[in-house]
């Protein structure tokens, strides 16, 4: 068992005879102070249930535990009982662990017939630009879904495009008046957004075209073989093409690319299951359901006066579906935080017709990039000067000339360096897009995120770069594995307890970024990972070292290589051997 946590949450089961209600009381986590020991078990929960004192419960604990091969020692420290391993065991628990590729370390294979969770992530707009405000939410639901994976877990992701409504009517409108081609062929994403932004101009002068869309958008609706069908269709599968590019650097993938459109035959029926439940209304021509019971004082518009379905009518028809396709325990809306009324209403909705699905509903909510505004100071909305889309493979192209630059001067003899910068360049904006939580506002500083010192991305992919050249210098196989525990000593390793206390919290740190839907936590360990093995190698040579020692530092730094090749790769960044 490579859970040490585990085996402590077993002990106390064992020792205070907990019953299932005590034992969901149970919160192991590192202390404050790893002085006072590796694990700790805050009593509070527990002693409420029992009517006893924290403190009292806590040494009572203490007192019943008997060091054993694996733990050597708890300690009551106020209402806190402190665990504290055997050295030997927490090195074997750690380095074999991961070398041997045993759980939590290694994905889980799901279960048959699990329920899904579903992530709704990315969904741009067909026949607009993917820019940088897509990036969010296409790294946070991706790592999501890597995440849940690697826990057993069937996941569903989702790219519901945004290829109905009147944003995707307009966008018709422009390209019947203005539309070129050969220019689409050339730079589809340019263009259509040039197209757009003309439509915008001209409809200020001329507002009747808003009514051309309309009519553009009833013909859509209609399902008739005609114009707008086709050209809808012509639009859609050029956007994704070029939406291809991004999302293949960015190495995300998707299991459905099921848009609003998927669900046009979908919507009557969900309105009349809305209807069915008694709670539709109408009000002033449009058909409603009103949420101020519930403390939500907009009304939810499901259809308008003039027979046009809306966002709402959509999400509610892919709930629908969803529930009954996946039958999924959760689905995950990545979304910006602006749209919380939304999924409020969404869910209100839901709950006003009795649904269960409506717990299943989660907006998983997350803030803006912000770039500084070299006049003012300060930091501000990411836009380019003059209100022109900032296309995200723009970006990244330069993400990638700047690391370019930076291995022409510090490594020029270095193999692949183009392969290189591309891996660093990319990464290093998705790792900063996922370093802190999702809700706070990301500052997007070329200067700090290309950093190779600090809690950037070149800084984590230099730590295994480094372990991967040391290993090299050994003439050791870097993904050996198992064979690299055989005739291993882990006592000897009693040294980098540090290291292998942070290994061994790689399993609740992804179980954790599961529930809370929050890839920055997976993110914080491997940049704590990163900055514990380049201090622990500080200090204790590896190829200098005696035989015996130097065989068990080696699995120790193959193991470390490994998990943050593991770790990094859960979030969506590469891992480069050379740098």
């Amino acid at each position: 068992m490579t859970d040490l946590r585990a085996q402590v949450r077993e002990r106390v089961v064992a020792a205070l005879e907990l019953d299932a209600a005590e034992q969901q009381a149970l919160l192991l986590q590192p202390p404050k102070n790893r002085e006072h020991g590796d694990i700790a078990l805050g009593c509070f929960a527990l002693a409420k249930l029992r009517g006893v004192a924290p403190p009292q419960l806590a040494a009572e604990l203490a007192a019943r535990f008997v060091a054993d091969d694996t733990i050597e020692s708890a300690s009551a420290a106020g209402p806190f009982v402190n665990f504290r391993f055997h050295r030997a065991a927490l090195a074997r628990m750690a380095v074999a662990g991961v070398l041997r590729s045993e759980s939590p370390f290694a994905p889980t294979p799901p279960a048959a017939g699990s329920p899904a969770i579903v992530i709704d992530f990315s969904s741009p707009n067909i026949a607009k630009p993917f820019h940088m405000g897509h990036l969010r939410s296409t790294v946070i639901g991706a790592a999501l879904g890597r995440i849940h994976r690697h826990l057993g877990n069937r996941v569903e992701g989702v790219n519901h495009l945004g290829d109905w409504g009147m944003p995707f009517a307009k966008m018709m409108t422009a390209w019947m008046r203005f539309g070129d081609e050969a220019e689409l062929h050339r730079s589809p994403m340019r263009h259509m957004f040039d197209l757009y932004r003309r439509y915008g101009d001209e409809a200020k002068a001329h507002p009747e075209l808003d009514d051309e869309a309309a009519a553009h958008f009833r013909a859509l609706e209609s399902g008739a073989d005609n114009e707008e069908r086709r050209m809808w269709q012509f639009l859609r599968d050029e956007s994704l093409k070029a939406f291809q590019g991004p999302y293949d650097r960015l190495g995300v993938t998707f299991d459905h690319f099921t848009g609003e459109s998927f669900y046009e035959d979908r919507m009557e029926a969900a309105m009349q299951r809305v209807a069915a439940a008694g709670v539709l209304e109408v009000d002033d021509g449009a058909e409603v359901v009103k949420l101020d019971a519930l403390g939500i004082k907009v009304p939810c518009i499901l259809r308008k006066s003039d027979g046009a379905t809306l966002y709402h009518t959509r999400d509610l028809a892919a709930a629908f579906y969803r529930e009954a396709t996946f039958r999924p325990s959760r689905i995950l809306y990545i979304v910006g935080a602006e749209q919380k009324l939304h999924f409020e209403q969404l869910r209100g909705v839901l709950k006003r017709m009795g649904e269960p699905l409506a717990d299943k509903i989660e907006h998983v909510p997350f803030g803006l990039i912000l770039a500084r505004n070299e006049e003012t100071g300060k930091w501000e909305k990411f836009a380019s000067r003059g209100g022109n889309a900032i296309f995200l493979d723009e970006v990244l192209d330069e993400a990638v000339a700047n690391v370019r630059r930076i291995i022409a001067e510090k490594n020029p003899d270095l193999d692949d360096p183009d392969e290189v910068a591309e891996q660093v360049g990319v990464s290093a904006i998705v790792f900063n897009d996922l370093k802190n939580s999702r809700i706070k506002d990301v500052k997007f500083d070329w200067e700090q995120m290309l950093n190779f010192d600090g809690e950037t991305g070149p800084y984590v992919q230099y730590a295994v770069a480094r372990l991967a050249g040391i290993l090299r210098k050994l003439d050791v196989d870097p993904d050996a594995g198992a064979a690299l525990c055989d005739g291993v000593d882990y006592a000897l390793l009693a040294d980098a307890e540090q290291v292998l206390l942070t290994m061994l919290e790689f399993g609740d740190t992804v179980q954790r970024a599961a529930e809370q839907s929050e890839p920055s936590l997976v993110t914080a360990l491997t940049i704590r990972l990163a900055g514990d093995i380049h201090a622990y190698l500080r200090d204790h040579h590896v190829l200098r070292a005696e035989p015996d020692v130097q065989r068990a530092r080696t699995a120790l730094v193959a193991a470390a290589r490994q998990l943050l090749r593991t770790a990094l790769g859960l979030i969506g960044v590469a891992a480069p051997d050379r740098m």
